[in-house]
């Protein structure tokens, strides 16, 4: 009997193993089977290490980015087109895994639960996917970026579309350079990178804006207060330096003039943990979503920071750095009162039936600012540019913004970075720009693409 029950027991264990499995195998198959379907080892959809989606990928307008003809994908017929969108669309290969072609490749090669791959007729039925990008909009922000490494982007900071997403270095997806992956020249450094999404860089001046709000809520007479700039003040034996003597400042035009004396005293004043809880709030230490792509990380972290690494922290230097999505979704947050609108780029998923199975729409994310720090920062953002950047840059558009000059160090220029948005309610529009190793200041690099981006974008919003 004794030995009856253990063989019982051990057929009952090795069952409920089974059904267990099984039921793993089951909830993977439902929830991944497009992930496992479309693998580069799926013999059927790749042929010398390319996909053979069958989707198309299209922009808002309609234009054809990306298709399947005679068994091969083709991109569209512009080079410079082709380029523009390489980061949003993505390559062949899958080397751009930030791409809709990576990211929806299931959906692209028609995958679905109960046929696989294949439809009854034996062909693919992939899906056709329209992006809320405008490729002409993308082609003028490389067009700007005129050769510089760099990212752009602009939303609507109301609606949610993604308009423009642009990274450089790229390449042709269509006609890859032989030396893409052996260049070094640093030609293509950072070619498969997303800078948009998967970057992040020291923010310079643009954290001011972080400190800034610190100070909205943690220095009661803020706007009654002023300090005196004589072009570097020393903390510890230290000094903290500015490009020049501004003399007695107010807060307003502390930000205006970018004053880094008077910054790194704020900081100091405001003390490590409010400058880290700000920081926190304000979505530094954690990452955002793009259509479910992941971005990349903005950091501060001040816990062991020395009295005068905290004062250069809040000018954003120290070990800061900034994610250029995360500065996209926190300039929309600060335009709507507190809260973003959270950015999307898919406008629609339509299947070869016709009947759209994802529809992009707007949707709410986490507070990031006070209403009532946000209205602050937004007065002061529009003084920035009204009484020192120029409303010439933005005619018409009433734009809030800040600049940033990042000292990398290794022999490089700065990183010169400007973000900001429209405050119209005709042109709700959020911008990053970012261009590295610049040496015409700010408002002449960052500050032109910025232009003419907001001013193009400003007709199709």
């Amino acid at each position: 009997m004794r030995t009856t029950g253990t063989r019982s027991l051990i057929l009952f264990i090795l069952v409920l193993g089974f059904f267990t499995g099984l039921g793993v195998f089951l909830y993977g198959l439902v929830t991944e089977g497009g992930s496992w379907a479309v693998q580069p080892f799926n013999g059927h959809l790749y042929g010398s290490g390319t996909s053979a989606a069958e989707g198309r990928v299209l922009d808002r307008n309609d234009t054809v980015l990306a298709q399947t003809k005679d068994g091969k994908r083709v991109y569209n017929s512009d080079p410079a087109t082709r380029r523009a969108m390489l980061h949003a669309v993505g390559d062949t290969r899958g080397y751009l895994s930030a791409g809709v072609q990576y990211n929806y490749r299931s959906e692209l090669t028609g995958y679905n639960f109960i046929t696989g791959l294949f439809s009854p007729t034996g062909k693919t039925n992939g899906s056709d996917i329209r992006l809320t990008l405008d490729s002409s909009l993308c082609r003028l922000a490389r067009e700007k970026l005129n050769g510089r490494h760099g990212a752009a982007a602009v939303y609507n900071y109301k609606t949610g579309e993604l308009l423009c997403m642009v990274s450089t270095p790229d390449f042709d997806p269509q006609n890859p350079p032989k030396d893409l992956d052996t260049d070094k020249t640093g030609k293509y450094s950072g070619a498969y990178l997303n800078k948009i999404l998967s970057s992040s860089f020291t923010p310079g001046s643009i954290f001011k804006v972080v400190t800034s709000a610190a100070a909205i809520e943690n220095i009661p007479d803020l706007d009654s207060r002023t300090w005196n700039c004589n072009g570097s003040v020393t903390v510890d034996g230290n000094k903290i330096t500015d490009m020049y003597a501004y003399g007695r400042l107010s807060f307003k035009n502390a930000l205006a003039k970018s004053s880094n004396v008077a910054f790194a005293q704020i900081a100091i004043e405001v003390g490590a943990d409010k400058m880290q809880a700000e920081a926190n709030q304000m979505g530094f230490n954690r990452t955002f979503l793009l259509n479910g792509i992941p971005s990349g990380k903005s950091v501060y972290s001040v816990k062991s920071a020395k009295p005068n690494e905290l004062g250069w922290s809040g000018v954003g230097q120290y070990t800061d750095l900034a994610n250029p999505y995360h500065m996209l979704v926190l300039m929309g947050a600060v335009a709507n009162g507190g809260t973003p609108v959270t950015p999307y780029m898919i406008k629609s998923v339509t299947p070869s039936i016709g009947v759209p199975s994802e529809q992009g729409s707007a949707k709410t994310g986490s507070q990031l600012v006070r209403p009532d720090t946000a209205s602050r920062l937004k007065d002061y953002m529009r003084y920035n540019v009204s009484h020192e950047y120029g409303d010439s840059l933005f005619p018409g558009l009433a734009v809030c913004a800040k600049t940033g000059t990042a000292e990398v160090g290794g022999g490089k220029n700065p990183t010169c970075w400007m973000v900001g948005f429209s405050s119209n309610d005709s042109t709700p529009l959020a911008f990053v720009t970012l261009v590295e190793d610049s040496s015409t200041g700010s408002v002449a690099s960052a500050g032109r693409i910025a232009s003419a981006l907001m001013t193009a974008a400003a007709k199709i919003s």
